[in-house]
């Protein structure tokens, strides 16, 4: 057989290939690849994805799963569609010339402009405090007018703290409208399970030990009284953590809160439950036949996406003004796109995440909330690393813009906008990739914003090597479970995934860590010519839920491969993210409507944007997030052509019927309401 002669960086230019040279072996077709540093990265060619995989429910998934459960078969059928996806190519037959990086390593980092620095080594409260500070300033007249239009809007966090500071409400009066919503949609029997785990009486007891404080004249801080979700992988003590299955309680138990937890109670935030999940972490829809599969609040008949479905949809449906989520490959942003919330992953190893079921490379625990300020808050409390990755990875202090500042402003017409235009088009409707356009468009007109090209090599490797990283990890996490007959009792999807982890080997596991560390190269290259890299969040809003699914689940790799398109790098990098509603523009004919932060689909569905930052850079990607929320607030509204209908989203889900969510804002001189307009419920 002949061999294909080696081409130096230079010819390889010349001849328009990418990042390799094939050659001929006598053993098969090994790919040689050329070192990162050599790269064009000019030359480099998108790729669409193609995943081949069946999509299955019902009988079909249950007769694959008992397949691939079977020695020899088994094996055999996962060795086959690997190939077919070009995953031993990548894995096997691939000499990737960098060392191996086995979790995420950064080089030092210039500091962020109009910041303010929080000690991480100190009170969770006094961080919070110093958030408040950089927070433009509270109007309360915005809010609390007497309009009787009052509760057709997102209470945010301030607006909380405004009524329990002047006495219109108490923490206790807020849990008895809190725990009415829960107890109907919490539990197997719910049409939309939130909650896996739910104690009235103890969310009573907080909200009365809260109301306590008040009436003392001694809240803790800005969060005291504010009720939060806790996803059901992170301990949230008393409850138990079983991360969307029947018995993890069996072999685990919570004798204490997440380190995470923790400092947001010391704050004095409420606890409503352990929120629902795609179990274990392992599929981006949130289907959970275990405990039903929780609906998203815009469109009953659709998912929220996962796998923090049950924080996303608290949030959405305004029960809570904040959740935490896990995000090891999108899990925060992707159902905070869907569910149209905002959601950030921060840079890997910056909150701590002792006490909960994730681990390894890729996962950090993240806030989800309505606004973008709310989520600067939560995170502020949150935020920590642990003492062995502050030793081993040297992070930068954490920041928060300092949005009441002018210089904040005048940031935003210095930062420069990545954007990879073939791959933020390749959407499964434009209608996404136009309506993120329009906000880059908006942003670069109104702020000044510079908006540059950029290429993004070895997407394919990239989605592999964190597939190999993350499935690996969690396989180390359970296999002791599993071997000791835990497998049968997971869902049939999450045992497809089972599967394939254990098909990859030590070999692959490597080869991944190698990718990992050509990719934060190519990233750390980009992010020396821009400030952002910005995407859409997801390649598809919220997929409908098939009546088969709902039984015993789903497995649809395809839509997996839409939602996770544009999330994984943020994983696999460990570079900070956030996903913010999209701006959509196209008002109905003489409407009096100026929209809020959501942005929608022609189906009316939520779509997101997503900003990834340079590493510890949580507070340049909030200030943009920031920037684009309030860009949706400046619209002009003029006419309408009749009454509109109304009914509140802020403590309450409609109790039956499908319905939709379309979030709007109506405004005037004096005030800024959001509204929920819709069909009443049948």
């Amino acid at each position: 057989m002949t061999n294909e002669s080696w081409f130096s960086a230079e010819e390889k230019g010349k001849k328009g290939t990418v990042s390799r040279v094939d050659t001929d072996m006598e053993m098969g077709k090994k790919r040689v690849m050329v070192p990162a540093e050599d790269l064009d990265l000019s030359a480099v060619k998108y790729e669409q994805e193609d995943i081949q995989a069946p999509h299955l429910t019902g009988f079909g998934l249950k007769l694959f799963v008992r397949i691939l459960e079977t020695p020899g078969i088994g094996p055999s059928i996962m060795s086959f569609l690997k190939k077919q996806n070009k995953m031993v190519e990548m894995l096997q037959n691939t000499v990737i010339p960098e060392e191996p990086m086995f979790k995420p390593e950064f080089p030092p980092q210039e500091p962020e402009p109009a910041v303010v620095i929080l000690d991480e080594d100190g009170k969770p409260e006094d961080r919070v405090s110093l958030a408040l500070e950089c927070l433009p300033q509270y109007d309360p007249a915005s809010c609390f007018n007497g309009d009787s239009n009052l509760s057709f809007r997102y209470w945010k966090i301030r607006d909380y703290a405004h009524a329990y500071r002047s006495g219109i409400a108490t923490p206790s009066m807020v849990a008895e409208h809190v725990i009415s919503v829960l107890w109907e949609f919490s539990g197997k029997k719910s049409p939309t399970p939130l909650l896996i785990s739910f104690d009235a009486e103890e969310v009573k007891k907080q909200a009365a030990a809260s109301t306590k404080r008040f009436e003392e004249g001694n809240p803790l801080s800005m969060l005291d009284g504010i009720f939060m979700a806790i996803k059901d992988d992170i301990d949230c003590y008393p409850h138990p953590s079983n991360g969307g299955t029947t018995w993890m309680h069996e072999v685990r138990s919570v004798n204490k809160d997440a380190a995470s937890v923790s400092r947001l109670r010391s704050c004095g935030v409420i606890f409503v439950g352990k929120a629902n999940m795609h179990e274990m972490g392992m599929g981006t829809t949130g289907n959970n036949p275990n405990y039903g599969t929780t609906r998203n609040p815009h469109a009953l008949d659709r998912y929220t996406g996962g796998s923090s479905s049950g924080p996303a949809a608290i949030v959405a449906s305004g029960i809570c003004s904040a959740a935490l989520g896990t995000d090891g490959g999108g899990s925060v942003r992707i159902p905070s796109s869907l569910c149209g919330v905002v959601g950030l992953k921060g840079t890997y190893a910056r909150v701590d995440m002792e006490g909960s079921l994730c681990g390894g490379t890729v996962e950090v625990i993240g806030p989800i909330a309505s606004t973008v300020e709310d989520i600067m808050l939560v995170y502020s409390a949150m935020l920590g690393t642990s003492h062995a990755n502050r030793i081993s990875m040297n992070p930068s202090p954490p920041c928060v813009p300092n949005l009441s500042s002018y210089d904040s402003l005048n940031g935003l017409r210095s930062l420069r906008l990545g954007k990879y235009s073939e791959w933020f088009n390749d959407v499964y409707s434009t209608h996404i990739s136009d309506k993120c356009e329009e906000v880059l468009n908006l942003l670069s007109e109104t702020h000044g914003c510079e908006v540059a090209e950029i290429a993004v090599p070895e997407l394919h490797e990239m989605r592999t090597a964190h597939l190999v990283a993350i499935g690996s990890e969690c396989l180390c996490s359970l296999n002791p479970d599993c071997e000791e007959g835990k497998l049968t009792k997971l869902t049939y999807d999450t045992r497809i995934s089972m599967a394939l982890f254990k098909s990859f080997t030590a070999a692959d596991y490597v080869a991944a860590q190698c990718l990992r560390r050509r990719l934060m190269h190519y990233f750390m290259e980009i992010f020396k010519k821009v400030d952002i890299i910005v995407t859409p969040t997801t390649g598809m809003t919220a997929p409908v839920i098939p009546r088969s699914a709902i039984k015993d689940g789903e497995s649809d790799m395809v839509v997996t491969g839409y939602l996770m398109r544009f999330v994984i790098a943020a994983n696999l990098l460990g570079l900070p993210a956030i996903s913010v509603p999209a701006l959509v523009v196209d008002l109905p004919v003489r409407c009096v409507f100026v929209l809020a932060c959501v942005g929608y689909d022609k189906e009316g569905l939520p779509i997101g944007l997503q900003l990834i930052g340079r590493p510890w850079a949580e507070a340049t990607i909030l200030r943009l997030a920031y920037a684009v929320e309030v860009l949706s607030l400046i619209l002009v509204i003029y006419g309408c052509i009749g009454p509109l209908q109304i009914y509140s989203t802020s403590s309450v889900l409609p109790k039956r019927g499908l319905y939709s969510i379309s979030m709007f804002c109506i405004a005037d001189s004096a005030d800024l309401l959001y509204c929920s307009c819709r069909k009443c419920p049948s």
